[in-house]
């Protein structure tokens, strides 16, 4: 009989801790839940020096956290479409806080490979007509909010950023 008590008690304590953990799990969860996505645009463009086949810009980034917890990265990674294709993408390893209802600015290298470059100059004379061209930024925030447990399990914030630019605000000239 105080064999059946031992295996009844180690599984209660296994099923015990189990709950215990998923608790834990899912509180963390909640907050995460119930946050506001963290706003990311590009506050400006700098070209900074290149190789011989690529083209390169520091792209600075607004990083907007519209929530009551920090939000702690450690690298960005950022990723420019241009017209539906890739055309830049970039990686820094920069770390901050951006504190809860604050703004931060964040510069990220970007490269423009020279095929990428020549694959876009065509499409921007098929879209010098509209004189506008439609981007996608994608980029993550590797980290998360501090204070909880899902800093550690969500391997970072992800954002979206799309429009359109004109081309003639890009000092661009077709004929």
């Amino acid at each position: 009989m105080s064999l059946f008590r031992a295996r009844l008690s180690g599984r209660t304590t296994r099923l015990a801790a189990i709950l215990v953990f998923t608790a834990l799990f899912l509180n963390g969860c909640v907050g995460m839940f119930g946050s506001e996505p963290v706003r990311v645009n590009v506050a400006g463009i700098e070209p900074i020096d290149s190789q011989s086949l690529e083209v390169r810009f520091n792209v600075k980034l607004r990083v907007q956290n519209p929530n009551n917890s920090d939000l702690n990265f450690d690298g960005v990674s950022l990723d420019l479409e241009l017209n539906g294709k890739p055309f830049a993408s970039g990686v820094t390893n920069q770390s901050g806080i951006v504190p809860r209802y604050s703004e931060i600015i964040v510069n990220v290298p970007l490269t423009v490979p020279a095929f990428a470059a020549v694959r876009q100059a065509f499409a921007f004379a098929d879209s010098a007509q509209s004189g506008q061209i439609p981007y996608m930024l994608r980029g993550r925030l590797a980290g998360g909010f501090t204070g909880g447990v899902t800093s550690g399990l969500v391997g970072g914030t992800r954002f979206i950023n799309q429009g359109t630019l004109s081309l003639p605000a890009l000092g661009m000239a077709f004929p």
